[in-house]
């Protein structure tokens, strides 16, 4: 049992196993055995076709909730269908404790339709800071994660970026159009160029994870819920990419961020992009 008093360093120091086994059994028990297995039942609509939920995205988040909580004493836990019912959760992400926040099953449309481009991401953050991060994708047992000012690994082995090759169009995966507004569509517009390849984004956790391992050359997302995000810009940082705002700032996973936003593989092609979707390129 850990004192009342442990801090977030005290816990990363002690080792995240626990961490990953509790995703990992989420995983096994809760999502896994209903992908590709969902009765018509077992799945729901939140703000309309585009935004569902599923059995497994409800049951792996009340698995990882309780889990979770009690592993670091005195935090608490931000998970998305947990807002979706009650909105005044989210505020949690300005106190002072501890934040463990969770995308159960990031990319739900496609665990829905049986793809495996699915992920389980988890973020412990404090102050608006993300402090340490996992990416799961239970259908390739892969994990990912990350430790501020630790680096980045994929199944234990390191992370880097890299940069794009010169010369070469950057691919990058931008956010659908019924996500977006009027404005945001119109910067988006600006990807629409030579030497560029933008594509409709998948899971955003694994989007992330394929910049970490420099296999997509950035985003641009439209929106800032911190359960998309936190976990996979903590992972493109420590891999040595970069995000930034439409102002230039980083993004913050408290809200408020000018968008649309933009990771990548390292900052001149952060900056690229960005000068694309401000009309500047």
């Amino acid at each position: 049992m850990i004192e009342d008093t442990e801090t977030i360093d005290e816990f990363l120091a002690r080792g995240t196993s626990d961490v990953e086994e509790a995703i990992r059994t989420a995983a096994a028990t809760e999502i896994m055995p209903r992908f590709r297995r969902l009765a018509a039942h077992e799945v729901d609509e939140k703000s309309g076709p585009h935004d569902l939920v599923t059995d497994a995205d409800r049951k792996a988040e009340e698995y990882l909730t309780e889990a979770l909580a009690k592993l670091l004493r005195g935090s608490v836990v931000v998970g998305e269908e947990a807002v979706h019912l009650n909105p005044a959760v989210y505020e949690a992400l300005h106190g002072e404790a501890p934040v463990w926040i969770v995308d159960p099953v990031d990319g739900t449309r496609q665990f829905v339709h049986g793809d495996p481009g699915f992920c389980t991401m988890v973020a412990l953050a404090q102050g608006g800071v993300v402090r340490a991060a996992w990416t799961y994708a239970p259908a390739h047992d892969q994990l990912a994660w990350a430790t501020r000012g630790g680096g980045a690994f994929l199944d234990g082995e390191r992370l880097r970026s890299g940069s794009p090759d010169p010369g070469r169009d950057l691919e990058v995966a931008t956010s659908h159009p019924f996500y977006t507004t009027d404005e945001q569509k119109r910067a988006l517009l600006g990807l629409e160029t030579q030497g560029v390849r933008p594509r409709p984004c998948g899971s955003a956790g694994l989007e992330y994870l394929d910049i970490a391992r420099g296999r997509l050359d950035a985003t641009a997302f439209s929106w800032e819920a911190a359960w998309d995000h936190a976990a996979g810009l903590l992972l493109v940082e420590e891999a040595g990419g970069a995000h930034l705002t439409l102002t230039g700032e980083q993004f913050r996973i408290t809200g408020g961020n000018a968008l649309p936003f933009t990771a990548a593989r390292d900052e001149a092609t952060a900056r690229r992009v960005l000068d694309l979707l401000s009309g500047r390129g």
